[in-house]
């Protein structure tokens, strides 16, 4: 902000929610457009995921004679499971402050293995649960409920999937490069993605979950 109460040109440059203050590397242009893209990517994974809820509560009632929500749901095992990614995006965010503030590597890196495993309990309950659903008879060729169930709720999995992948990688260019701007710029990207599949998470357990309940 200079003298005249406007912005300076660099300050124009800047988009709001993504700058790191104080870390000059990935303050300049290139990492701003960078992330900014990344956030592109997020809406446009936003719509396929907003397709796939299209698509399920269209198909809600065709059980066609097979099990339904009540039957197959288990909330308890839901309830361990939303706990775990909520907590995990907390973690995460935590491990975005430490980023920002420039603490201590090893808090940084002690919240990012926390979300990591939060991710794999989350994953495990998961799949579990499926395999149940597949023991009592709810396969994806069972009815058109169940073909859009597996549509979406595994499609945030895989996503989930990929992101402890990803986490994995980043811890290990973290040991291996430091905190230079390319890890730095993807840790930012991480912790908006993983922040975006809570966000999807709520959407499944309120929709899907306790409004198949509902509705069955």
């Amino acid at each position: 902000m200079n003298q005249a109460g406007g912005m300076s040109q660099a300050d124009s440059n800047l988009h709001p929610g993504l700058n790191l203050p104080g870390h000059a590397d990935v303050h300049h242009e290139k990492s701003e457009i960078i992330i900014f893209g990344f956030w592109v990517f997020l809406m446009s994974d936003l719509v396929f995921f907003g397709l796939m809820f299209a698509i399920y509560i269209t198909m809600i009632g065709a059980t066609a004679g097979g099990p339904g929500p009540r039957e197959l749901f288990d909330f308890t095992s839901l309830g361990l499971q939303t706990a775990a990614l909520l907590v995990s995006s907390l973690t995460a965010g935590l491990a975005s402050l430490a980023l920002k503030y420039e603490q201590s590597r090893a808090r940084l890196v002690g919240w990012l293995l926390v979300t990591l495993a939060l991710g794999i309990t989350f994953l495990v309950l998961e799949v579990r649960d499926f395999l149940a659903m597949a023991a009592q008879g709810g396969t994806p060729w069972r009815s058109g409920y169940l073909s859009a169930f597996y549509g979406l709720v595994p499609l945030h999995g895989l996503h989930v999937t990929m992101g402890c992948l990803w986490l994995v990688v980043l811890l290990l260019q973290l040991s291996v490069f430091g905190l230079v701007t390319k890890v730095k710029t993807r840790l930012m990207r991480f912790a908006l993605f993983w922040h975006f599949l809570d966000l999807i998470w709520v959407g499944i357990f309120s929709i899907v979950y306790f409004g198949g309940w509902i509705h069955g």
